[in-house]
């Protein structure tokens, strides 16, 4: 009897994982859930493993609720998933059981992206790589001032990378967390296997580079490891910075070494250039920083409005009722700028809150959802010359204008409103913010102020526009 229980979860899953195939198609199947298997079942949980923590996130954010439903058919009192990360493994062992016929891993193809001629594949001769991110392509990077070389480089490197002599070999890409390499590496291996479906991609992470080398010296095939290696087309190693142990750096070098001198491309991402990677020895420092070295900066605040835009269209695409204002979005570029996975985070926030209560995402609902992402700075002294600034950007007006005597409207308003804002937020007497606002004396100002909050009274936009200036210049 408690064998037969034991084995019920199983069997239970395996109709669900029927279920998923027949609803989602083979390739999405064979992409995302050919490969999760069932741990146990409590009264409440399902409790699942997947083989990598790309994989666990990625069923947590676009196949939850989906799987939940399919899983309650099975099991009536569930009422969540639980996902867990099984200790990766790699192609390189003798398999102690009987054999059978084994799928390289499918490099994930979903139907939001172009039709692929053929499934694209992440390993190669049993050698399994990192997944692949089907929305991570070049039509989907956003380009700024801080990342177009980076972008433009990756694009030359997938275009050629079956020329005889690469022209970047190798490229190397560095950035602080959340900029877009991971990106970039994911894009040339879409835009490589779209090109030439036949060529042999892999794309690793340093943590999954050492950990098939540490078990193929288990293995006792090392040599054969290396050689697999040897003989790929393009290889794209992410987070270089985690690549420790003078013997899996020296059998690294060896490798770049062939691969370069063999005329194959070779990618690198890491958090900094490759002088700074105190890690590594010299000569792997001295080889990675022998082609092109390319800088991800900081995000500008016309490229994170960027972002945030194309992010929240989407959103709204998706989700009728929907509507982030760019009065929310200019409030998020400006306070938001760590990284690019920061400001997903919020629209990701901002529509899961819509989803959950059905009120409409103000600015004021926003500030409360990304609460904990604006914490860090105390709220500061507000000065005149910070509402100077802070109102000719909103405006894109000069600063010289607001102090002029133009009486054009676009100049007029802005204006009033930093006298409002002046006197709101600062504690300087009329006489004295008149003369700050280009020697206009108190009744001016007290005008300015008068009208600002009659026109407030009756727009709704200018509202939140002031609502936002004031946010921007408290914190």
């Amino acid at each position: 009897m408690a064998q037969q229980e034991q084995c019920a979860p199983s069997d239970a899953w395996a109709r669900v994982k029927s279920r998923l195939r027949a609803e989602l198609g083979e390739d999405v199947f064979a992409s995302w859930f050919r490969g999760v298997e069932v741990e146990q079942v409590d009264d409440e949980v399902v409790h699942l493993t997947v083989a990598t923590r790309f994989l666990r996130n990625w069923l947590r954010a676009h196949y939850y609720d989906f799987v939940l439903r399919l899983s309650r058919g099975e099991w009536p009192t569930v009422e969540r998933l639980e996902f867990r990360v099984r200790q990766p493994h790699f192609g390189i062992e003798t398999p102690k059981e009987a054999p059978r016929q084994r799928q390289a891993p499918a490099m994930h193809t979903v139907a939001d992206l172009a039709p692929l001629p053929m499934p694209l594949r992440t390993g190669y001769g049993g050698f399994e790589g990192s997944p692949l991110d089907p929305r991570l392509s070049f039509a989907s990077f956003m380009v700024g001032a801080s990342n177009r070389l980076a972008f433009a480089a990756a694009q030359e490197v997938a275009g050629a990378f079956s020329a005889p002599q690469p022209l970047f070999n190798p490229l190397f890409v560095h950035g602080n967390v959340g900029l877009g390499k991971t990106h970039l590496l994911h894009a040339i291996s879409w835009d490589v296997k779209q090109r030439k479906p036949e060529s042999q991609v892999l794309y690793l992470t340093a943590e999954r580079f050492m950990s098939g080398f540490v078990q193929a010296l288990r293995a006792r095939d090392a040599l054969a490891f290396k050689e697999k290696l040897r003989k790929i087309d393009v290889l794209l190693i992410d987070d270089m910075e985690f690549l420790q142990g003078p013997t899996i750096q020296q059998e690294f070098c060896h490798t770049l070494n062939s691969l370069i001198d063999g005329g194959r491309q070779v990618v690198v991402a890491a958090d900094r250039a490759p002088t700074q990677l105190d890690k590594l020895d010299m000569r792997m420092r001295s080889r990675l920083g022998g082609g092109l070295v390319a800088e991800i900066g900081c995000m500008d605040y016309e490229l994170r409005h960027k972002i945030l835009e194309k992010r929240a269209t989407e959103a709204c695409s998706e989700n009728k009722g929907l509507d982030i204002s760019d009065i929310v979005l200019a409030f998020l570029a400006e306070r938001l700028t760590e990284s690019g996975r920061e400001l997903e985070g919020a629209v990701h926030r901002l529509r899961a809150s819509y989803q959950l209560t059905d009120e409409p995402v103000t600015l004021e609902t926003a500030e409360q959802i990304v609460r904990d992402l604006l914490r860090g700075a105390e709220p500061r002294r507000v000065r005149i010359d910070d509402i100077l600034r802070t109102v000719s950007k909103h405006y894109g007006v000069n600063r010289g204008d607001l102090l002029s005597g133009r009486r054009n409207r676009s100049i007029v308003r802005p204006r009033q409103i930093g006298m409002y804002l002046a006197k709101l937020l600062t504690s300087r007497s009329l006489p004295e913010i008149g003369r700050r606002f280009g020697n206009r004396d108190h009744t001016t100002v007290l005008h300015a102020i008068r009208k600002i909050e009659q026109l407030m009274n009756d727009d709704n936009q200018l509202r939140e526009e002031i609502e936002l200036l004031k946010r921007l210049l408290r914190e």
